[in-house]
């Protein structure tokens, strides 16, 4: 017999079909229950199975691999790749896996199993999780001994995972004050959901801003979250300032007040999140919180180096975030003719 694990030899001593095992490894796991699901991949990951495909490719390109894996989330409507946050955290995990000798393998998942089945199909050095909240990771970290960093992880971090978070409630923080400084009593703040990291964004604001602060939950879908705006019009032109816990929703506001006749930032002052490219390129320029991706991207990279050497690593590291102040916000204690030098 070869020295290769088969997939006959795994079936073999589970009891089970070779096809069931096949099922599970092409991530078809509709067909088979959850438990034994479980059972297949821990054995595959067990035997260091890779599918003859994997074996070849491998074989002609020894580069190890880094994989990246991005939650599908509904609320972006099938292009979760195109989100300009998304699109500027691959763009830095490229260059700095480039960099390192290294190769970048991403996924879009919607659910868990997925990045079990990728996890064991390729022989990979890491994963980066990104937009996963806590119960996935933990859930993960039972089902694959694989390294991983996430992505804006709350709470505790399980053992061989590694946190690259930003300081989400010091950015709403600088965010609220700023809002203060400039002379607004009513401030505004749009998020999708309270919890995790944009409810981090909306304390530090209200904390920055004080009385006069409030929170609005908005909805995911594009056409409802309009059709909520349209229905609040009257409401929104209350407030003078309005922070978005996104660059996209900021932007999308922006575009939404001033089909309305509410000008951005005579009358309304709009300020989102992450400060990705999409600020340079709308108009006026997007006032945002500013995270350095290159560095998040690198402290991911050595974590995971650091973990498969299995050297000692802190659990999680929290990265600065600054306000970069653009066109879309101004000081109403200065004539909007005078420059504006806040």
């Amino acid at each position: 017999m070869e020295d290769k694990v088969r997939l006959s030899d795994i079936a073999s001593e589970l009891g089970l079909s070779t096809a069931t095992v096949s099922y599970v490894l092409h991530g078809r796991t509709g067909m088979v229950s959850e438990r034994t699901a479980n059972r297949v991949r821990q054995a595959l990951e067990e035997w260091g199975y890779l599918p003859r495909a994997a074996e070849v490719l491998l074989a002609e390109n020894p580069a190890k691999i880094v994989g990246v894996v991005i939650n599908d989330h509904e609320k972006y409507e099938a292009h979760i790749l195109e989100d300009a946050f998304i699109a500027s955290a691959l763009n830095a995990l490229s260059a700095e896996t480039a960099a390192r000798g290294l190769q970048m393998m991403v996924r879009t998942v919607q659910n868990l199993e997925d990045i079990v089945a990728f996890a064991t199909m390729w022989n990979l050095e890491g994963l980066v999780l990104i937009g996963f909240c806590g119960a996935d990771y933990k859930r993960l970290r039972k089902n694959t001994r694989i390294p991983f960093v996430v992505y804006d992880a709350c709470g505790a971090v399980a053992e061989r995972t590694f946190a690259v978070n930003i300081d989400d409630r010091d950015g709403g923080r600088q965010v609220g004050e700023y809002f203060r400084r400039c002379g607004h009593q009513r401030a505004l703040c749009l998020a999708d959901n309270d919890v995790d990291m944009d409810r981090e964004r909306w304390e530090g604001f209200r904390q920055g801003f004080g009385d006069g602060a409030e929170f609005w939950m908005i909805p995911m879908a594009k056409r409802e979250r309009l059709a909520f705006y349209e229905a609040r019009l009257s409401a929104l032109s209350q407030f003078t300032a309005i922070f978005a816990v996104s660059d996209y929703y900021a932007a999308e506001l922006c575009h939404f007040l001033s089909a309305h006749g509410v000008a951005v930032p005579e009358e309304i002052s709009v300020c989102g999140f992450d400060d990705t490219p999409l600020c340079a390129m709308v108009y006026p320029a997007l006032t945002s919180v500013h995270q350095d991706t290159a560095d998040r991207a690198k402290c991911a990279l050595d974590a995971i180096r650091k973990l498969r050497a299995g050297e000692a690593v802190e659990l999680s590291v929290t990265l600065p975030t600054g306000l970069v102040v653009r066109g879309s916000t101004r000081n109403r204690a200065v004539p909007p003719t005078a420059e504006n030098t806040d």
